[in-house]
């Protein structure tokens, strides 16, 4: 994300990722296939610069993160979206945008692929 001087202002990274149904929070595991090890998106980083925070921009490059995942799934298979927090504030960013933590590894989270479907075709009118 870019502003009028073409500065950066924020971004983000996504990569292919595997992670252990066992790792996933039960209520989320019941729902996906039983395979060991499920396919998923990994948000590596999402960071905005420091004189830009406070504007929401970090929610709007989620979603654009979000939606770029969901769309891809088309062509490559994932079950969700891991991301990591890397600090109390990320957190709680995460878990507000309905990320749940993973039970061995707290500042690791998780979004099922149907809920971010859910939320996009909700946001649709569909």
């Amino acid at each position: 994300m870019v502003d009028a001087a073409k500065r950066v202002v924020g971004y983000y990274t996504l990569s292919a990722y595997g992670i252990r149904l066992t790792d996933l929070p039960p209520q989320v595991a019941k729902k996906l296939p039983k395979y060991p090890l499920l396919p998923a998106t990994l948000l590596g980083r999402l960071a905005v610069s420091r004189e830009h925070r406070g504007q929401k921009l970090g929610r709007l490059l989620l979603m654009d993160a979000l939606w770029r995942s969901w769309k891809n799934t088309k062509q490559v298979a994932s079950a969700g979206v891991v991301a990591e927090a890397i600090d109390a504030a990320a957190l709680e960013f995460y878990r507000h945008h309905e990320f749940a933590s993973l039970a061995e590894h707290p500042q690791k989270l998780f979004i099922a692929m149907a809920t971010i479907e859910k939320a996009f075709s909700l946001t649709r009118g569909g």
